[in-house]
């Protein structure tokens, strides 16, 4: 595909309300994101590579693995993420974390920062109560509904 077209898909994409084009020409296609990652995926597939672990084996230990984190968790209320994005346990890396192990929250109170496309989302508590669990690290990327913190 040749870069010109690529500049231009990447000009139309910011001058519109578009947050993803993906265009296929043959064998050849480009997908863009806004705010996202570009990606070139070969429309054909590629050969396995000796000593990846198949799909399903892996799914399967991903499974598993979060199965067992799943009966480490306390019990109490969990406090589930609303958005997918960055999860941040402090305002800034040098500054002291919103809550920690232990530490008693009312309603309201700010847990974390969830960045999502730029924007920094502050997550407060439903709960009231001592928190018993930090299920998410600072820095880490978040998925909607993913546990981030049991308050009992």
């Amino acid at each position: 595909m040749d870069i010109r077209k690529i500049k231009k898909l990447i000009e139309l994409l910011e001058d519109s309300s578009l947050t993803e084009i993906e265009i296929v020409e043959g064998e050849e296609s480009v997908r863009l994101v806004r705010g996202g990652q570009m990606a070139y995926v070969p429309a054909a597939p590629l050969a396995p590579v000796a000593g990846q672990v198949p799909l399903a084996a892996a799914a399967t230990t991903l499974a598993q693995a979060v199965e067992d984190d799943q009966d480490q968790v306390p019990e109490g209320e969990t406090v589930l993420a609303p958005m997918v994005g960055t999860f941040y346990g402090a305002s800034s890396p040098e500054a002291p974390p919103f809550v920690s192990l232990g530490q008693t929250v009312s309603v309201g109170d700010t847990l974390c920062i969830i960045e999502a496309m730029k924007m920094f989302n502050q997550i407060e508590s439903d709960f009231s109560g001592t928190v018993v669990a930090i299920l998410a690290e600072s820095g880490q990327p978040v998925e909607f509904d993913q546990p981030l913190f049991v308050i009992r």
